[in-house]
């Protein structure tokens, strides 16, 4: 399989960018307004805490702000990611971070002076104009975060960090996207195999279990080769985060991550030990994995293999489109017309081409969402649509229905609109059948999105947290110690039916995830949230839909423990999880019976 260049895919297949700019040359032009903004936004400094009048002012300024911020980040990084290699988009989104750490700084008297009022101050100041009161929550939040918050000076110095900080992801990505080239995978009759970060998967599910060696080995004896080079950039990247979290007084980097989401650090710990409290049915399933391969030895390149033999499908974009609308139909009319809406209006990027951003997203832009994928015409491609819909009609809903100021939702509830569309499609896609072997392939799959978000999302973050414990401790990160931390992970999740082959230690040093900033606990609460808002919906019908499109509608107008439970979820419950993994045992069982 060969990957063409971008000037040979069909512009049907291509997101449409021109809807933000037209032309590059409309975007400097905005660039340029942007840096207007920069000088304007220090026009205010002493002057917010002064005037209910000039506090308006400074707020609708930073709506103004926002908005065209919006346009030219998507603008410039979409563009960047249709190929990572192009010089001209490098030097856009480097320009546009100048101008936004400009802004920044110039903007870092906000916080300081906000804090420096009194609360009779504000509130004589929302009686004086009245339409303030959209920014008190805003203003309050600020407030409950007081003693993190430095003086202006230190909080301008802080601000000029940005891009400085941003830098190990910066390197990571382009080393990881532009950079890095694979050996070809070879197969059993010994033929060539392209391996690239979009063909690695694919490879790993092949029935050759030569070809699934090959590109296992082929991919991490490339990051071995790099492993002290991107032991040092992610070494970076959480010494630049322990640096912010004492700055700002916080007790761990864990705490000063989540409380920026408003989400209590028990979250994060209750998710590692509801986890491991459900370690047997993990190694259940490699047991059975183990005796439906009919191998020996089970090893790390063998976990992604389809268990159902001789049944394989191959399902083209246009089928995934239509299979996932029909099972987003339970949602209703409104959200199936925004999901159709992404083909009619080309909010995606289908597939793969030389140079692109490997994997998936969804930006949710102002003018409309973009939606980047590699599909390749498996069923996890087709996951994968139904995911990023997911995040994309989030969007939408949260920009429609929420004023600028509240319009992000935080990263923590961002994963539940992604996994609870594909619950949706799985449970759609197994009522629709009455094939044993397409129902036991489809759990086969079900039960690989158990380990792989649940289980490994949970491992991903117990490392993240390891790491950051590390670096807080005064010890640096080294390759060396990384691999055994990973290694010894690997050993707990997988257990005794697995062989940890010694390339998987080399797995951290691939995930860009772990430039993020604890971010991946996010799908381990997200997927057991949306498989209890899924089974909700599908069994309550309209009063659960519209509690969800709530949700949906939310932005970050609560905080998100708050904006779940209104969806019909308690997140901060072990039950979330012990329930949701409750259902991977029963699926286990199914799939052994099925197979039997």
């Amino acid at each position: 399989m060969s990957i063409k260049e971008r000037n040979e895919i069909s512009n049907e297949y291509k997101w449409s960018i021109e809807d933000i700019f037209p032309t590059d040359d409309a975007w400097e032009n905005a660039l340029n307004k942007a840096k207007e903004y920069a000088l304007k936004v220090s026009t205010f400094n002493g002057k917010i805490s002064k005037s209910a009048t000039d506090l308006l002012d400074y707020f609708s300024l930073s709506d103004e702000i926002s908005i065209l911020f919006d346009s030219l980040v998507n603008y410039a990084q979409r563009k960047l990611d249709e190929d990572t290699r192009n010089s001209k988009y490098q030097d856009m989104v480097a320009r546009l971070m100048s101008v936004a750490m400009e802004l920044s700084s110039n903007g870092a008297f906000e916080t300081p002076e906000i804090l420096s009022m009194s609360n009779d101050t504000l509130n004589d100041f929302y009686k004086q104009q009245p339409k303030l009161e959209l920014y008190k929550l805003y203003i309050d939040r600020i407030r409950d975060r007081q003693k993190h918050i430095l003086s202006e000076k230190e909080e301008q110095l802080i601000s000029m960090t940005g891009k400085m900080a941003s830098s190990p992801d910066t390197i990571f990505t382009m080393f990881n996207n532009a950079d890095l080239k694979f050996p070809n995978a070879i197969d059993k009759d010994g033929n060539e195999h392209t391996l690239t970060h979009g063909t690695y998967i694919s490879l790993m599910q092949s029935s050759d279990r030569v070809l699934r060696k090959s590109a296992f080995e082929n991919l991490y004896s490339t990051y071995d080769s790099f492993k002290n080079t991107v032991a040092s950039v992610l070494s970076a990247q959480v010494e630049q985060l322990t640096f912010y979290s004492k700055v700002r007084k916080y007790n761990s980097n864990l705490e000063a991550s989540l409380d920026g989401n408003h989400v209590p650090i028990d979250v994060y710990k209750n998710l590692i030990k509801s986890v491991h409290d459900n370690m047997h049915y993990m190694y259940k399933y490699t047991k059975l994995r183990k005796k439906l391969l009919g191998v020996e030895e089970l090893h790390m390149y063998d976990m992604y293999v389809p268990l159902v033999k001789d049944y394989d499908v191959s399902i083209d974009f246009d089928t995934a489109k239509l299979e996932v609308e029909n099972s987003l139909k339970v949602m209703g009319e409104d959200y199936v017309s925004i999901y159709n809406s992404a083909f009619t209006q080309k909010w995606i990027d289908v597939y793969e081409n030389v140079g692109k951003c490997s994997g998936a997203y969804s930006a949710g832009a102002k003018v409309h969402p973009y939606v980047l994928l590699n599909y390749n015409n498996t069923l996890d491609s087709e996951f994968t649509l139904a995911h990023e819909m997911g995040h994309a009609i989030h969007s939408y809903y949260s920009n429609k229905y929420q004023p600028t100021v509240y319009s992000d939702y935080v990263i923590f509830v961002a994963e539940v609109a992604s996994t609870c569309n594909e619950s949706l499609l799985m449970q759609h896609l197994l009522k629709n059948t009455d094939d044993k072997l397409r129902r036991a392939y489809l759990i086969n799959y079900f039960l690989e999105q158990f380990r792989t978000t649940l289980y490994r999302q949970t491992m991903f973050a117990e490392f993240e947290l390891k790491i950051n414990e590390i670096v807080e401790s005064g010890q640096s990160l080294t390759a060396d110690m990384l691999n055994t931390i990973y290694a010894d992970l690997n050993r707990l999740y997988f257990g005794d039916d697995v062989i940890i082959d010694d390339q998987i230690a080399l797995e951290w040093s691939r995930i860009p995830h772990f430039y993020y900033n604890f971010y991946v606990y996010q799908y381990a609460t997200g997927f057991s949230s949306a498989i209890a808002l899924s089974r909700r919906i599908l069994n309550e019908g309209k009063s659960a839909v519209d509690d969800y499109i709530n949700f949906l509608k939310g932005g970050c107008s609560k905080n998100p423990v708050d904006l779940l439970k209104g969806a019909g979820v308690d997140v901060s419950s072990s039950e979330v999880v012990s329930s949701a993994l409750e259902l991977f045992g029963q699926l286990i069982d199914e799939l052994d019976s099925l197979l039997s």
